[in-house]
């Protein structure tokens, strides 16, 4: 069951009711990954992606306290150009809800959305992981990959990342790394 604080557009309903492939995205990328207008150009062109291979792409976003799954053009213009919007991580949803602000979800945000609206597959650029000089600070990226049982489709960890012990990490938490066209690990830039 969906909670109230769900809402999943009618194109996002009518795919899973017809049992079509649907992509979740995450809108961090819009919110605070990259400048106007180039954050909502970058939208945009995901989501063609997603569509072009025959999916339904479910962009999730945090709108006046509700998370959205499938987000209308409307939507996601509001999260690019609206200023002073929520980075929402797991921790955030409570007080972002409570407080109905507007958010961009990160990678564990999308997950989590993602997972309770049902959907098993979620691409992104790049994950969070373990920081280099600091490895006690480890991306809630990685917790929640262990914790949601959908395919995720990166480009691996951000670059500036220990990669070795974001990969230990990764293992720890029972999360199988599949590399294509690959034998290392890649990092995102």
């Amino acid at each position: 069951m969906i909670p109230e604080t769900f809402i999943l557009s009618t194109e996002i309903i009518n795919a899973k009711r017809l049992g079509l492939p649907v992509v979740a995205l995450e809108t961090a990328v819009v919110t605070h990954g990259l400048p106007r207008p180039r954050n909502l150009e970058l939208a945009c062109e995901l989501e063609a992606i997603v569509r072009s291979e025959n999916a339904v792409p479910a962009t999730v976003g945090l709108i006046d306290g509700k998370i959205h799954v499938g987000l209308s053009q409307q939507e996601l213009e509001r999260l690019a150009n609206e200023p002073g919007t929520r980075k929402i991580s797991r921790r955030d949803f409570g007080i972002a809800i409570a407080r109905k602000e507007c958010g961009g979800t990160t990678v564990a945000g999308t997950l989590i959305a993602a997972r309770i609206a049902g959907l098993s597959v979620f691409a992104t650029g790049g994950i969070g992981g373990v920081h280099r000089d600091a490895p006690f600070d480890v991306s809630a990226d990685l917790a929640e990959l262990g914790r949601c049982p959908l395919v995720v489709v990166c480009a691996g960890a951000k670059a500036i990342l220990d990669l070795p012990a974001t990969l230990e990490v990764l293992e720890t938490m029972g999360v199988p790394v599949v590399g294509f066209q690959t034998d290392e690990f890649p990092a995102f830039y």
